[in-house]
């Protein structure tokens, strides 16, 4: 539990209970995102929603109500780069705090006698706030971060995520259950919004600001005292001393790269950089082929998918919806506990890919030749049941692997001066083809009928194949280290190669150095000193080093 693959020796005390709760204040953003994502479907579900608002709601009612949301969001990502740069990570996440409770209230004041304008206006305000926060927030964590423990603490904000969306998933269960039908019973859904907003305000005065961005701001002592208490080190211990120089000479190289360290000089040397915009493309299909798997269908609109398994009545549904929301956080966390450092991005993407594939042409298949949906009875039969059960289990592969993963890998793959213009990239993809999921889903279900579960199992087949021939393994490495990692073909082999070298730069420094290993050192320089071109490993240093042992460090 908690392993890792260090690329050097590391203090055990750089593991603390400080990046753990720094992690976890900053995912109070993501516990205000899988809220709002989740309670949505089911609340405008309930019938006292509907009767309040002239009856059943029309699909493109229904897709306007969710995607408000993610249209604010979309936007939202982009504005998250000039509130990072300007006020930092922590301030900005305070204004995206403020911003998400202002715009929970509005929804909250809505009324039958106001119509549902408010909850137009408040979802993509706090879209606006979602989407920035999206963006800052795995930055911040990434930066604060061990590298070997890098992909466990960004899985905090996904394990966020999950709680939120718990919550928001069993809200409409609860007030089905216990709040007559009136206006407070769907109501109630939209204020409890306002509990993780201010939680999360309240927290951001207990962030301590990323070293990384203080660097780049000129403000060298107070960065090097807060990386102090983030990794409880004096400044003169050795592993402090080597990662805030690397810290400074990588900041340093990067304004070098950038031509400068204004406002626009991240936009310049990113775009002037054919392999980094490579590498944004790459960032944004991982958003891409998360929503392929079709969790956001699920995510808005749960009793729609319910009811084509042939399971009615709201209650039910809502019930069947809150069993999904905890396996999704189940897994969030044996991906942070058990898989992420050890597994590897990589091969649990391939894993959730095929698993997830699998399991959605069995329900495809059910659909086409039982006809749920013609159904009159109100229960499941043996079959019913074992659909339901491989929908659980399509969501037992994709949640720890495709729920978090895109967003761990684009927090680590950049170098410092690329990864703010990175996140609003990843961000804003994510939110876009969130838009395009949450405006489709209702038609696709309303025309495809079993089609959407084929089209979906069809689209995981593709994505196994993608990540195969183009994602390196990122897990243990260093920041500062990507720009090696994706210059080696093939990618397969890019992991291997990095941390030996690594290790065998270590070595050199400690005078431990083995003949031979000084070739491989002067290539990872040589690689070091460009933003990554297309370097081929040969053979011969592939089987010297492809194997050595990494060092490994339980929690």
């Amino acid at each position: 539990m908690l392993k890792r693959v260090e690329d050097r020796p590391t203090p055990p005390c750089v593991y603390n209970w400080r990046v753990w709760a720094l992690a976890s204040i900053a995912s109070f953003a993501s516990c205000m995102i899988g809220y709002d994502s989740a309670f949505i479907g089911g609340t405008i579900a309930l019938t006292s929603f509907k009767n309040d608002f002239g009856g059943p709601l029309s699909a493109n009612t229904q897709a306007n109500i969710v995607s408000a949301y993610q249209a604010g969001a979309f936007v939202g990502a982009f504005a998250g780069y000039p509130l990072g740069y300007f006020w930092g990570r922590k301030w900005g996440l305070m204004a995206t705090a403020v911003i998400f409770t202002i715009a929970s209230i509005i929804m909250t004041i809505t009324s039958p006698s106001t119509g549902l304008t408010p909850i137009y206006v408040g979802r993509a305000i706090a879209g606006l706030a979602i989407g920035a926060a999206s963006n800052l927030t795995p930055i911040y964590i990434a930066e604060i971060s061990p590298s070997p423990m890098r992909g466990q603490a960004v899985g905090v904000y996904e394990l966020g995520w999950q709680i939120g969306g718990v919550v928001g998933f069993w809200i409409n269960y609860g007030v089905a259950e216990t709040v007559k039908i009136s206006t407070e019973q769907w109501r109630i859904p939209f204020a409890v919004q306002l509990i993780p907003g201010g939680l999360f305000a309240i927290g951001c005065f207990f962030l301590i600001e990323s070293p990384r961005w203080l660097i780049s701001r000129g403000r060298v002592e107070e960065a090097k005292r807060n990386l102090s208490v983030i990794r409880q080190l004096d400044t003169d211990e050795p592993y402090f001393v080597d990662e805030f120089s690397l810290m400074q000479s990588s900041y340093a190289e990067d304004v070098r790269a950038a031509g400068g360290d204004d406002f626009w000089a991240p936009f310049r040397s990113t775009f002037g950089s054919r392999e980094l915009v490579k590498r944004l493309l790459f960032g944004s299909s991982l958003f891409f082929w998360q929503n392929a798997t079709g969790i956001n269908a699920v995510n808005y609109y749960s009793p729609t998918v319910f009811k084509s398994l042939g399971i009615t009545g709201t209650n039910t549904g809502l019930l069947t919806t809150g069993v999904f929301g905890i396996i999704k956080t189940v897994g969030s966390l044996i991906y942070i506990l058990f898989l992420v450092e050890t597994v590897g991005r990589r091969n649990l993407l391939m894993i959730g890919g095929l698993g997830g594939a699998l399991s959605m042409y069995y329900i495809g298949g059910y659909i086409a030749i039982a006809k749920p949906q013609l159904k009159t009875s109100g229960s499941l039969d043996g079959a019913g049941i074992s659909a339901l059960v491989f929908f659980y289990i399509w969501t037992v592969f994709y949640s720890p692997t495709y729920n978090p993963t895109p967003w761990v890998i684009n927090a680590e793959m950049f170098p410092q001066h690329a990864r703010t213009i990175a996140q609003t990239s990843g961000s804003a993809s994510n939110w876009l083809y969130n838009f395009a999921i949450s405006r489709a889903t209702p038609y696709m279900f309303r025309d495809m009928g079993y089609g959407v579960y084929l089209f979906f199992a069809s689209l995981m087949i593709l994505s196994v194949i993608y990540i195969f021939f183009l994602l390196p393994e990122t897990k243990g490495v260093p920041i500062e280290s990507m720009n090696d990692l994706f210059s080696i073909r093939p990618v397969r082999h890019a992991h291997s190669q990095v941390m030996s070298e690594l290790q065998a730069r270590e070595r050199i420094s400690d005078g431990m150095a083995p003949r031979g290993v000084g070739a491989t050192v002067d290539t990872l320089e040589k690689r070091t000193s460009h933003s990554g071109g297309s370097v081929t490993p040969d053979k011969d240093s592939q089987n010297e080093h492809g194997n050595t042992k990494l060092y490994t460090s339980p929690a």
